[in-house]
């Protein structure tokens, strides 16, 4: 059954990113044919085509990758002043002008008597924006709807009156030995793990005390050195009474707001109180939030995702390590498609029960919580204003408006269409970047994975 659980996240999420996928191309496709542009081709994947249809104009298909997708439309890049439409002039040398005028006459080649003014470099400044704008705001879209129904139906983690367990000390160090120290061998348990308690119980009362919180677990151990005490923790639903004997052990000295005392000369006072040897933190349960809550936490994901795709050409080093000298991946690190398919598996089979919470209903939030985040990622890595990306074609089309309106304001002529192609060298050496990341992450994410749980 954990096989089987395994594999129906990975193919939810392999499934979730292909639709994701094709709604962002949707969103390309639904305002071109709307300004008129002609759309030869909308698929899915790259590579081999698996399937296609072709319904009117346009042929609809999957491929044979599905890391990716496009829509073909005609005139993309304008012809070079001087040349008709579809022709190139026999001058260009070099291997990147060659490349520039090839992608130029693709995009022209398309272009059938009638179709001239379908082509996409025709279009107005404003409809170019949203017609390459529209994938990204698909996935701003997605992401907005599965985050409000997670935040709203599902919840966040929110802090709980009581103690929880987060840790259990495994021995006695004395606090002399406590920096040189590096194994447990020869030194006694400490009391809590000798009595059973386990990281994840959570403290009912201690000593006949009720636990309501967190400050009140050292409140209520510190004076019982020394002697047996009752401890009730809840765990798994379930009341357990054990009993426990705190050893007597030098502490800091707190005040009523659970600071260190410090002597005249700065020091930590020190007393004699009860050690149990467990770190506890306040429990957590998912609280459903408000809809209002939604803008601030959707604007926090986004801020937080492009510090994150910033960060990674820095982090890329990391990756490397990881994959080819066997060090420890950063928990919050990059990942490829790969990597967030194990994930997906691993919280569905509930090996992250601590990040996901133990029942199926709290496993199927996961995966939406991490689809929403997926598709935030794509809204803000199209948004980089640099070709291939959907970014790129807007940067294009913004500096196609600000030159023509200078020209107006200086009473020149219109200066025309932009050729967006003259970047296409720049494309290239992005997507030679991308390409090699990707697959950088994907060994890694083969060999060496990163671990959340």
């Amino acid at each position: 059954m954990t096989i089987l659980a395994y594999v129906v996240g990975v193919l939810a999420m392999a499934f979730g990113v292909a639709a994701s996928i094709a709604l962002h191309e949707v969103g390309h496709l639904v305002p071109a044919k709307k300004f008129g542009v002609k759309v030869t081709q909308y698929m899915v994947g790259f590579g081999p085509t698996v399937w296609s249809r072709r319904r009117g104009e346009t042929e609809y298909g999957l491929k044979a990758v599905p890391l990716g997708g496009y829509i073909r439309m005609i005139g993309m890049f304008p012809p070079r002043p001087g040349d008709a439409p579809g022709m190139l002039r026999a001058s260009s040398t070099g291997r990147f002008s060659q490349l520039v005028d090839e992608a130029r006459a693709a995009s022209l080649e398309e272009v059938e008597p009638g179709d001239e003014d379908r082509v996409f470099y025709r279009l107005s400044v404003p409809k170019k924006v949203v017609v390459m704008m529209g994938g990204p705001l698909m996935n701003l879209l997605i992401g907005v709807v599965l985050l409000t129904l997670f935040v709203t139906a599902h919840g966040l983690p929110t802090a709980q009156p009581g103690a929880q367990v987060a840790s259990v000390a495994q021995c006695v160090v004395p606090a002399a030995q406590a920096s040189q120290a590096t194994s447990c061998a020869g030194k006694p348990q400490t009391p809590a793990l000798a009595a059973g308690i386990l990281p994840g119980d959570r403290f009912v009362s201690i000593g006949g005390q009720p636990v309501r919180e967190l400050t009140d677990v050292g409140r209520l151990v510190r004076p019982a050195a020394g002697r047996a005490v009752d401890v009730v923790v809840e765990r798994d639903g379930r009341q357990l009474s054990l009993s426990v004997t705190p050893i007597r052990t030098q502490v800091a000295v707190l005040d009523d707001q659970g600071r260190p005392v410090t002597n005249a000369d700065g020091t930590v006072q020190t007393t004699e109180a009860g050690f149990l040897g467990v770190t506890s933190s306040s429990p957590t349960a998912w609280v459903p939030q408000p809809a209002t809550a939604v803008p601030g936490i959707l604007t926090d994901s986004v801020v937080r995702t492009a510090a994150a795709l910033v960060d990674i050409p820095s982090r890329m080093v990391g990756v490397w390590n990881a994959a080819f000298s066997g060090a420890e991946r950063e928990v919050d690190g990059p990942m490829s498609v790969v990597g967030v398919g194990r994930v997906a598996g691993e919280a569905s089979a509930g090996r992250l029960s601590s990040l996901t919470g133990g029942s199926v209903t709290d496993r199927l939030w996961f995966l939406v919580s991490l689809l929403a985040g997926l598709n935030l990622m794509l809204f803000v890595f199209n948004l980089v204003p640099l070709l291939p990306l959907d970014g790129g074609h807007v940067a294009g089309a913004l500096w196609e408006g600000t030159k023509r309106r200078w020209a107006r304001l200086r009473g020149r002529p219109d200066p025309g269409y932009v050729d967006v192609a003259k970047a296409l060298p720049v494309a290239y050496s992005v997507a030679i970047v991308l390409i090699g990341m990707s697959a950088l992450l994907i060994y890694a994410d083969l060999v060496n994975p990163v671990r959340l749980g």
